[in-house]
């Protein structure tokens, strides 16, 4: 006799472009009833990104496909960034009301409504799942004493969990180093829509999508695709571009941020601005074109708990390099086959890969095909499966019990 579905609260901060391909197959799944509780419509509506610098609308849609309500935030300062900004006092009572078998929060310990919810779960006795990205215990500011915080208050919050979701081998690893047992973590691939990147790339039109760029057709461009912030750290792929000095490649930057008018003013004095492109803020409907008529995608970061520009650019049959401070390496690089990995701040290291590569320009269609076929076990499919067995495993427990 089949068991019936379980019935899975999903709370989340705000719709968020890459969690809605997973509520949309959720939806779907004939094992799962969930319904998404987000804290705030930041991102669905007009707004203004800080670290993009610019006003945000994303130009797919985030609501369709899925049940979902807002909770309301009654804090008197709204806002992503601070522990009070989010401040949901329903989410206790929907919770209290309803029989759900488990909720899954994507808040982060760092505002008000996850202890809300958490509070809910125990008492409510509902099996209590959260997130988190997270392959390390470095902060994105690279403070001492964060770190050593974090190492005292982080495993008794994760023994809060009954299941702790992680997004990569190396988000698995960190949780089992704060002492969760194994059987209490689960690894659901960090994915973005698989079908929707791939479909779309196919369509692009190459040589136009360069000619508005002022690309020549034949020329090999090299990608930096996010924020123009500090921990990107886009200046490490300047630097090495300049110094590769690898003839007929251009350098193309999708983003905006506070760094831009120093990369412009760096360009220049490294003589290499005109080969160099400034793209902005390109928006989600526009991306597969900007890594479709790219040879390689290079992320430089510091601070990268997974780097899902790494699952778009190799779904567009473009190879990567990353720094090792990205999370997608362990699971997604192969060195040599998918991508590069080299040491994270080393741009002499960074500038020899370019060199080496840049002129090969059959290896790196290849290497572009490998990453694409890679990411055919790396989708939301899998995300979905490895919920759907717990949730089975933990619900049929709990109905035994009972």
């Amino acid at each position: 006799m089949s068991l019936p579905k379980s019935r899975l609260l999903i709370i989340i901060s705000h719709p968020i472009q890459y969690c809605v391909p997973i509520f949309r197959l959720m939806a779907q799944h004939p094992k799962l009833e969930i319904l998404v509780a987000y804290c705030s419509l930041q991102g669905a509506k007009p707004g203004i990104d800080q670290e993009f610098g610019v006003e945000v609308a994303w130009d797919i849609p985030l609501l369709d496909g899925y049940p979902w309500i807002e909770s309301p935030n009654l804090s008197p300062k709204p806002g992503l960034g601070r522990f009070f900004g989010l401040l949901n006092l329903q989410l206790w009572s929907l919770m209290r009301k309803n029989q759900f078998d488990a909720v899954l929060i994507h808040t982060g310990y760092v505002y008000a409504s996850f202890w809300i919810v958490a509070a809910a779960a125990k008492t409510s006795r509902t099996m209590f799942m959260f997130s988190t990205d997270a392959n390390n215990l470095e902060p994105r500011d690279r403070q001492p004493w964060k770190a050593w915080l974090k190492r005292v208050v982080l495993p008794p919050i994760f023994r809060l969990a009954d299941a702790v979701v992680v997004s990569s081998t190396l988000g698995q690893q960190m949780v089992r180093r704060l002492g969760i047992p194994e059987q209490q973590i689960v690894l659901a691939p960090s994915a973005v829509d698989n079908e929707w990147w791939s479909t779309q790339a196919a369509q692009v039109d190459e040589k136009s999508v360069r000619q508005q760029w002022g690309v020549p057709e034949d020329a090999s461009v090299v990608l930096f695709c996010a924020k123009l912030q500090p921990w990107k750290r886009p200046q490490d792929i300047l630097q090495a571009f300049a110094q590769a000095d690898v003839p007929a490649t251009y350098l193309v930057f999708a983003g905006d941020g506070s760094l831009r008018r120093e990369l412009e003013v760096e360009a220049e004095a490294l003589q290499v601005s005109e080969r160099v492109r400034f793209l902005g803020f390109v928006n989600q409907s526009q991306l597969p074109a900007v890594y479709r008529c790219a040879d390689l995608l290079v992320l430089p970061s510091e601070y990268e708990p997974f780097g899902l520009v790494v699952n778009e650019s190799m779904l567009c049959r473009c190879p990567v390099v990353v720094s090792d401070r990205v999370g997608a390496r362990d699971d997604l690089i192969r060195e040599g086959e998918t991508g590069l990995v080299y040491p994270c701040g080393n741009v002499d290291a960074l500038a020899a890969i370019l060199q080496k590569i840049l002129p090969q320009r059959v290896p790196l269609t290849q290497m572009g095909e490998a990453a694409y076929k890679r990411m055919a076990t790396w989708s939301p499919r899998e995300y979905v499966e490895a919920l759907v067995q717990v949730l089975e495993n933990s619900v049929a427990m709990k109905r035994g019990r009972t």
